[in-house]
């Protein structure tokens, strides 16, 4: 449904100087600065996902900063989108979620440098975020081919932890794992980008990583397969599955592409279309570049969950 909303107001097409529009369902536009350089543009926003404003701003902010990452980018500047119910809300707490923005963009190496804010009936926040890439270090979503290997930068589970907590069911270590994982900042993007091994990279967010992965293989013209056991996961998220922890997101995921998928058990579903709140770099890389990715991504203990194909049917089959 999102998809035929967002078809509804046409598509950017790539041109002379916009590199990147919509039509490949990328994280960010990019547009040629005509000498080598390229301006990265992208915004998330959200509604509160944690009760804390400050981890709120925190976690929107690293999200939407993951986008210029994804492309092989570098963050330059970020403005706050901004709502909220100011006759229910107190305005002190409004300032903590801004608190927790400027201190997501202080570990990026940016400036808050201002922002636009209305009353709403919820609180939303999110950033708009400027960034820069060298266009040779540009990463796309859609340039994988046959023989990649998979990669995911942080494991799977957010969404699972986030909703057994709602529902008071998820330990406090188990819930704190998933926090720390949200507001850690994507920035080995940055450093990917430089690899011409690195042959896709998009983020990993409320799509799920089979919906993500969908994207990058439909946009390729190829096809993916994976073995679920080796896909990387939060600690005692198997739990949560097992106490049917999953958000009406799961469900949704799964019934916009779930028919390009082999079939899944209802542990693979659980996990695997799990929506992702500023979740990791989902990355393909090339095998003569394996090892330069290795030691980029040295010390985070990554490792292959799949392997891009020959396009086939189904899109993507899951062991």
């Amino acid at each position: 449904m999102l998809e035929k909303i967002l078809s509804l107001g046409g598509t950017a097409e790539p041109g002379p100087r916009l590199l990147v529009g919509n039509n490949s369902r990328d994280d960010a536009a990019v547009f040629d600065l005509g000498n080598g350089q390229a301006i990265v543009s992208t915004t998330d926003f959200f509604m509160p996902i944690v009760d804390d404003p400050f981890e709120f701003g925190q976690i929107a902010s690293v999200n939407a900063i993951s986008d210029i990452y994804a492309m092989g980018g570098e963050p330059l500047m970020a403005i706050a989108v901004f709502g909220w119910p100011l006759d229910k809300l107190p305005h002190e707490v409004a300032g903590r979620v801004l608190e927790g923005g400027r201190a997501a963009c202080a570990c990026a190496g940016i400036s808050l440098a201002g922002g636009h804010s209305i009353d709403s009936p919820e609180p939303i926040f999110g950033l708009a975020v400027t960034g820069q890439v060298a266009i040779e270090n540009l990463k796309r979503n859609d340039c994988a081919v046959p023989g990649c290997k998979l990669f995911l930068t942080k494991p799977l589970g957010v969404g699972l932890v986030a909703t057994a907590h709602k529902r008071g069911l998820a330990d406090q270590a188990d819930f704190q794992r998933a926090l720390k994982q949200m507001i850690t900042l994507n920035s080995l993007g940055a450093s990917l980008g430089s690899l011409p091994g690195v042959k896709a990279m998009t983020d990993v967010s409320g799509f799920g990583l089979l919906g993500h992965l969908t994207e990058m293989c439909e946009g390729s013209g190829v096809s993916a397969t994976l073995d679920s056991a080796r896909v990387p996961r939060l600690e005692n998220v198997d739990r949560y599955i097992d106490e049917d922890c999953t958000s009406g997101g799961t469900d949704r995921n799964f019934e916009s592409y779930g028919q390009k998928i082999s079939a899944l058990t209802k542990r693979q579903k659980a996990l695997l279309c799990d929506p992702q709140t500023s979740g990791g770099l989902l990355v393909a890389v090339a095998p003569d570049g394996l090892t330069a990715f290795e030691e980029a991504s040295a010390g985070l203990g990554l490792e292959s969950f799949g392997q891009i194909t020959e396009a086939t049917e189904p899109l993507i089959t899951v062991n």
